[in-house]
């Protein structure tokens, strides 16, 4: 781990949800332990928009694939990222290339991109999965809102070693899901 991966984490260690970002980071390195720096610093920060105020809520009654949600959410994080990075002095095709994967971190389209997704998707089983559950226990989303959000993160995975260790995690939060509605 680098000076600014190092620091990374130390920024993104305060976030409610920082074990996650760790974990996709962990799993960016799981899938390509070769993996750049982009990457790894992408997957370690796709989501800390959702730390500072003034973002777009997360609403577990949206479709997952909510367009302007993920977009909203995807380019604030870059922006933020970004910042951040070039406050550090970060090289400026870094800054570019971090901001770009973050921003298609719920979509991908690229092979880096692609792995940032997956990364993202396998954490959020493993640290997340039980969420949907909590949706639904605190009445912010039906079984159904909840199972779709299940579904579309598995099905986005287009990785098929990222599909293989994602599964587990997955078929559990589903089993969680199904026993309590």
């Amino acid at each position: 781990m680098n000076d600014l991966e190092q620091r990374a984490e130390e920024w993104i260690a305060p976030y409610r949800n920082a074990h996650h970002l760790v974990r996709a980071r962990d799993w960016a390195l799981a899938l390509e332990p070769d993996a750049s720096e982009a990457v790894r610093l992408a997957a370690l920060t796709h989501d800390i928009e959702r730390h500072f105020p003034g973002g777009p809520p997360v609403d577990p009654t949206l479709a997952p694939d909510d367009e302007n949600y993920l977009r909203e959410h995807s380019e604030r994080s870059a922006r933020i990222v970004s910042e951040w990075l070039r406050e550090r002095g970060a090289d400026a095709a870094l800054v570019d290339e971090v901001g770009e994967l973050v921003r298609l971190h719920e979509v991908g389209g690229s092979g880096d991109a692609d792995l940032v997704q997956a990364a993202d998707s396998i954490s959020f089983f493993e640290v997340n999965g039980e969420l949907v559950l909590r949706w639904v226990h605190e009445g912010r989303a039906t079984p159904a809102q909840s199972r779709a959000k299940l579904d579309w993160t598995f099905e986005r995975i287009r990785l098929p070693r990222a599909r293989e260790l994602a599964r587990p995690y997955y078929e559990r939060a589903v089993e969680l899901l199904e026993v309590a509605a």
